[in-house]
């Protein structure tokens, strides 16, 4: 190998950023040195693929510094294209911070150049308000954000364009299971590099920190929604190889820049990678363990802005679905969860790509469906509850309502605070997956305690038919309240032990969110997608929400509601 021949792939992407460390995360095209402010590391290898995690822990506090990339000593980053420099923002335990979050972006060639009318492909998709935002970012016409939160479907290896299709064909034939999707850790890394190298969404992800956690089309759709799916999923011959690639890509492309500074000096993974020559077989097997064994592996993780906890917590991988038993998440991840909300903060963010709190008659139709596939009416009914399950995604918290209320316990545990530490202000609740973006208040029947709000905001780029947003909205009605909550009654589940009111209507455009959190103060704002007409570089955003004003006293009832 001469010196200098290896080439940038994808990357570099800023995965973290404090108050004197950063990681930079890239994928090369060959073996090499990477160098980024004056700190080097090699690459390592995946089944023929390169990549590196490089940790600078000696920047200055509270700075702006520009960088680029060499690999073997040759300038790669940044591209003389016209955008801002990539550039890394520490912090100095502010006790502020500006999070942006979203879910589900196919990741289809977006148009740069459009009309007053647009071509059809792109009224059916619109345009990608993660792109958008980063066109106005570019601009500095939006606040610098700390991160971005992407919480699910960074990639869809079920529904794929037609140039991963058309390299699929390439690469094996045409009509060879499993059909127009992908089959393993190859076409995986085609999929991230199509989604993350457009360049603007490139320039974005090199500048402002991201964190990421999978969903069910990163996989596949309905993905662990039960144990009769699993069992019919590993029959399939094309199977093990799909999961296996998903767990590998996962593990590379999204969970490894996940990591803060201490969680990697903790993982025993990533030293085990670096040490292989070829990592492939390795994560290979690790991957089946992860399939098959949720207690192998822990995908969820937190990261702390000033006095605001993020937890991100993983609604796919961790749950237990076997031996008669169904939880969302298994016990001993579980425990990490409940041990990392503990402590003084200003704020706790609970992500999850699954919203917990759905419209009361979808939360009581999972909840019914769920109580039926036990064989609560029968076998019968049980066997059609499954199909209805698959066929309209019945997989949320409320299809899982012993982890429900779990969760519920825990949010009043958190929301009544400690002898040593107050509550916080504010327990704000992410999702995405349901490709609609809403708010609303949740009421946890606690006395006085924190103010507890869900935020919705899905999708980047990927909205809902016509039809499927009638079916969303007769579901979400107040006559399929009362219908399928005496479905449940008659069925004999118990109904929740709290309550949630909307305060933002759904919306069902592509659109971004973004949370700002200043001291114990908070307030939200959901970003549309421009429409057909209107400037595709400005994202139009709707009143922001007040969730906590600190000139109030938090602890007392009714302090700090939402406004409009």
């Amino acid at each position: 190998m001469q010196e200098g021949t290896a080439e940038l792939v994808l990357g570099p992407m800023l995965r973290y950023a404090g108050t004197e460390s950063a990681t930079f995360w890239v994928e090369t095209s060959a073996p090499c040195e990477v160098e980024i402010l004056g700190h080097r590391t090699s690459t390592f290898a995946i089944e023929g693929h390169h990549y590196a995690l490089l940790l600078a822990d000696d920047l200055t506090p509270d700075s702006v510094t520009p960088y680029d990339v060499r690999l073997d000593g040759k300038l790669v980053w940044p591209p003389v294209d016209g955008r801002p420099p990539s550039v890394v923002h520490t912090r100095n335990n502010e006790r502020h911070a500006r999070l942006v979050f979203g879910s589900c972006r196919v990741g289809d060639r977006q148009p740069t150049q459009l009309g007053h009318e647009w071509p059809e492909d792109v009224k059916q998709v619109g345009i990608d308000a993660l792109w958008t935002y980063a066109k106005q970012l570019q601009r500095s016409e939006m606040e610098w954000p700390d991160a971005v939160l992407l919480l699910g479907d960074q990639v869809y290896a079920d529904e794929v364009s037609p140039e991963t299709r058309e390299f699929i064909e390439t690469r094996r034939g045409k009509n060879t299971e499993p059909n127009e999707q992908v089959a393993d850790f190859e076409e995986y890394t085609r999929l991230y590099r199509e989604s993350w190298s457009e360049p603007d969404i490139r320039w974005l992800f090199s500048t402002v920190p991201t964190v990421m956690i999978f969903d069910d089309h990163d996989v596949h759709d309905d993905w662990n929604i039960s144990w009769l799916w699993v069992e019919e999923m590993r029959r399939k011959p094309w199977w093990e190889a799909r999961i296996t690639g998903a767990f590998m890509s996962y593990w590379v492309y999204q969970h490894l820049g996940n990591l803060s500074p201490p969680e990697l000096e903790e993982d025993t993974v990533y030293p085990q990678v670096r040490a292989e020559q070829d990592a492939g077989p390795l994560l290979r097997h690790l991957a089946q363990t992860w399939d098959h064994e949720s207690a192998a592996s822990r995908w969820a993780f937190y990261r702390d802005f000033g006095g605001t906890r993020l937890l991100v917590l993983d609604s796919r991988a961790a749950r237990l679905l076997s031996d008669g038993r169904r939880q969302m998440v298994d016990d001993d991840e579980w425990d990490w969860i409940v041990d990392h909300s503990s402590g003084a903060f200003d704020h706790v963010i609970i992500a999850s790509t699954l919203p917990v709190f759905l419209p009361i008659g979808i939360h009581h139709l999972q909840a019914w469906n769920e109580a039926l596939c036990t064989g609560r009416w029968g076998q019968l009914a049980a066997n059609l509850s499954e199909r209805l399950r698959r066929a309209v995604d019945l997989e949320h918290w409320a299809a899982f309502n012993r982890s429900f209320e779990q969760l519920c316990d825990w949010l009043r545990t958190i929301a009544h605070g400690t002898e040593s530490a107050e509550p916080p202000a504010t327990i704000l609740l992410l999702g995405g997956d349901v490709h609609c973006s809403s708010v609303s208040e949740v009421d946890l029947a606690a006395g006085r305690s924190a103010r507890v709000y869900q935020l919705i905001c899905s999708p980047f780029r990927n909205p809902l038919s016509q039809k499927e947003r009638r079916i969303v909205r007769a579901t979400g009605s107040r006559i399929a309240a009362k219908l399928f909550g005496s479905l449940a009654k008659m069925a004999g589940v118990t109904p929740p032990s709290v309550s949630w009111t909307p305060i933002r209507d759904a919306t069902f455009e592509n659109a971004l969110g973004e949370l700002v959190l200043e001291g114990r103060s908070a307030s939200a704002t959901i970003r549309r997608s421009p429409r057909e007409g209107e400037d595709p570089e400005l994202l139009v955003a709707e009143q922001p929400l007040t969730l906590a004003d600190a000139s109030h006293d938090q602890r007392r009832p009714g302090a700090g509601s939402a406004v409009v």
